[in-house]
């Protein structure tokens, strides 16, 4: 999927909503333990009753992973109930250099199919343009994230006073296109979304923290939109998990359809045409 085949999305559906996936067995409504794969038909609603809504979707691959080895059966079974209208980003937070991290781009592009996938740039270069390798494939680099430690390294003035997170998107503009690589930034950092738009202006940014976490989905809009709306904004948990009822699904669709309409006020508003 290119950077304009998503923005097509965008448009058509009037949202840049991602739709977290992370089936927590602890949160399943009773409506679905009983069934055989109770995840995959959890998922499989949420799915069917959000879809027209959002753009995206992110399976957290720690809930999977959790389940063994019928976790990663669900996952694969989870990426074919998913839309080819909407993209599929890994929200696995891998990295490492070389072979290890061509392995891992072979496991989630090839493989399984997704369209993206999360990775830590502590390693370096070398662990990173690895997945920059696979054609139509996006690299979604950390950046600036959304939860309290991220003030215990991201936010250290380096030399001459710049933060690391700065230092990373910099040095990572010249290693991925826009059509290639899009950034982490988590919407509980406020005015550093301005900021890192103008270090990656014409970036994609996935923006987790809206809804469960506090962030603020206007403030978002409004800092971090550019002119093919260059933001994805993740809601998990406040989807996912808006009833525990039987009407799990129609709760989800419900808190997904606010969303998007929240979001079509903000493209009216704030995406800066080309």
């Amino acid at each position: 999927m290119t950077r304009n085949q998503l923005f097509s999305f965008i448009k058509s559906k009037e949202s840049f909503l991602c739709v977290g996936l992370d089936p927590d067995l602890a949160r399943l409504p009773e409506s679905v333990r009983s069934e055989e794969e109770p995840v995959l038909a959890f998922l499989e609603g949420i799915i069917n009753a959000t879809k027209d809504y959002c753009v995206a979707y992110k399976p957290n691959l720690a809930f999977f992973e959790a389940l063994g080895e019928k976790g990663w059966e669900i996952f694969a079974k989870t990426v074919q109930l998913i839309p080819d209208t909407h993209m599929i980003i890994a929200d696995a937070k891998r990295g490492d250099i070389g072979n290890t991290a061509r392995k891992y781009a072979q496991a989630f592009f090839d493989e399984f199919g997704c369209d993206a996938l999360t990775v830590a740039p502590y390693m370096g270069h070398d662990s990173v343009t690895p997945f920059l390798e696979s054609e139509g494939k996006w690299t979604v680099l950390l950046g600036l994230t959304s939860n309290p430690g991220s003030q215990d390294f991201q936010h250290r003035r380096m030399a001459g006073g710049v933060p690391l997170y700065e230092l990373v998107v910099r040095e990572a503009t010249t290693w991925g296109t826009p059509d290639q690589l899009m950034f982490v930034v988590g919407a509980t950092q406020g005015d550093s979304i301005q900021h890192l738009r103008t270090l990656a202006p014409d970036y994609f940014f996935l923006v987790p923290g809206v809804g469960a976490q506090g962030g603020d989905l206007e403030t978002v809009a409004r800092l971090g939109m550019n002119d093919h709306c260059g933001l994805l904004v993740n809601a998990s948990r406040s989807i996912l998990y808006a009833s525990s009822g039987e009407d799990f699904a129609d709760a989800a669709g419900q808190e997904a359809k606010r969303l998007q309409q929240e979001m079509k006020i903000y493209l009216g508003e704030y995406l800066l045409e080309s």
